[in-house]
């Protein structure tokens, strides 16, 4: 009995590593979309006017629970934090940044190329895979401060989103209400999708196999990055061909 239970356990894990990077794989493949809005819901943002608080809060925690990006540096940001006080600094001080860009970036009409930006955020994935693998410290011989990088590339983030709106000419009526329901509804989406990792992250944690496949799953998150800035760089530089 022991025997087989243990061959179970094993079976398990196995199978739970195969389907996490299969899900990186697919995030990686995926990624140059995570910040592109839906044709229904471009549309719909093209044809609103007025305040539609509903609708936006929606949008936003759409956009957030589906932005492939968004989920895998999260994962990062949370993979070696324990303790509910550490999450809860560190996802404030990416909604912080993500919050920040994201509303000024609209309101105040400042637009990043939309290539350019999602490999900056394709580098954000790189980054704290890397950091998770201990490599600036091997490399640099000293620890970056993860706090300022956590929120550095939140303002990213939030440039990513507000470049796409801006793309799709929000209506002036109603700016302000409708991109503050949109922010609380990144943030509703946010919190679902934390709520996830960190039930998923809480079973694999209780398994021997966590410390050994950690450094596989932070090298898979970290080829996911990768593809991501390769592929927007190469539709960077085909849009300016």
């Amino acid at each position: 009995m022991k025997r087989s239970s243990l061959a179970g356990r094993r079976k398990l894990r196995a199978l739970f590593i195969v389907l996490l990077a299969a899900m990186f794989g697919l995030i990686g493949l995926n990624a140059a979309l995570a910040h592109a809005v839906a044709e229904g819901d471009k549309g719909y943002i093209q044809e609103i006017t007025g305040v539609n608080i509903i609708p936006f809060v929606y949008l936003g925690a759409k956009h957030m629970v589906t932005g492939y990006d968004h989920i895998l540096f999260l994962f990062g940001v949370i993979f070696f934090l324990y303790r509910l006080k550490h999450i809860a600094i560190y996802v404030s001080l990416f909604a912080i940044g993500h919050s920040t860009t994201m509303l000024l970036g609209v309101y105040f009409n400042v637009g990043i190329n939309s290539y350019l930006i999602d490999a900056i955020i394709g580098l954000s994935v790189v980054y704290k895979a890397l950091d998770n693998m201990g490599a600036f410290q091997r490399w640099l011989g000293f620890q970056p401060n993860t706090k300022v990088a956590t929120l550095i590339f939140g303002l990213f983030h939030g440039f990513g989103l507000s470049t796409k709106i801006l793309e799709y000419k929000i209506s002036p009526d109603g700016l302000v209400p409708n991109l503050l329901a949109f922010n609380v509804g990144v943030e509703i989406g946010q919190l679902t999708a934390l709520a996830m990792i960190l039930i998923a992250m809480g079973f694999w944690r209780r398994t021997n196999s966590f410390w050994r496949h950690a450094y596989a799953a932070n090298t898979v998150m970290l080829t996911a990055g990768f593809v991501l800035i390769g592929y927007q760089l190469t539709g960077y530089f085909i849009s300016q061909a």
